[in-house]
């Protein structure tokens, strides 16, 4: 089984999240989708990525830009990186997809949200953005706003995030093979292959 803790305001979770699912369908198991906010986590434990972003190394970001657009050709996806609104406030979109997780939609809006933002560089904390996006997954817009104002969906987002944080991780996406074994990032799923394939062996 694999844990698939994201937010969809990180490009690396985008690419992520279009691989993980064929890899798990390969191998025949399942996927855990466990939303966050990522910010939560910067704030809590990764403080970093603010100092990295208000000082760059410029042959690290240059380098950075390129790498970026090599995972989304290998991934056969396109990708603009940096979107107008970076970095966004995802706190919508992911209350969102804890609300429709139980209905069994929570991939294809966290799949419309992803496209939304990085594809088509659309500010997914924008409600009338949000409400395309909505239709676009064939969930009903005035539902999903009513759903994701009441507590116990905020609840369930913070209590994804402080568990992440207490499991020992600090960005997305971060996942979990079997319970306890963690990567962290895109460019690890080579690495969720060979634990997959080893823990079947």
């Amino acid at each position: 089984m694999i844990e698939f803790f994201f937010d969809c305001s990180s490009p690396w979770t985008y690419l992520a999240f279009h691989q993980i699912q064929p890899l798990a369908a390969e191998l025949g198991v399942s996927i855990r989708w466990r939303p966050v906010l990522v910010g939560g986590i910067f704030n809590s434990v990764n403080r970093s990525v603010y100092a990295s972003r208000e000082h760059p190394v410029p042959v690290k970001q240059a380098y950075q830009l390129k790498d970026i657009q090599d995972w989304a050709r290998f991934a056969g996806l396109s990708i603009r990186f940096p979107p107008a609104v970076f970095p966004v406030n995802s706190v919508k979109a992911m209350r969102g997809c804890i609300l429709l997780a139980p209905q069994g939609k929570l991939v294809p809006f966290a799949q419309a949200v992803f496209e939304a933002y990085w594809r088509d560089d659309r500010d997914i904390s924008n409600d009338a953005v949000l409400a395309e996006v909505c239709a676009h997954a064939g969930v009903d817009a005035a539902a999903f706003v009513a759903g994701i104002a009441k507590q116990e969906i905020k609840d369930q987002l913070k209590a994804n995030t402080d568990e992440l944080i207490r499991r020992g991780g600090f960005g997305s996406p971060t996942l979990f093979v079997n319970g306890g074994d963690m990567y962290f990032g895109n460019d690890r799923l080579p690495l969720v292959r060979a634990a997959l394939r080893g823990a079947r062996g």
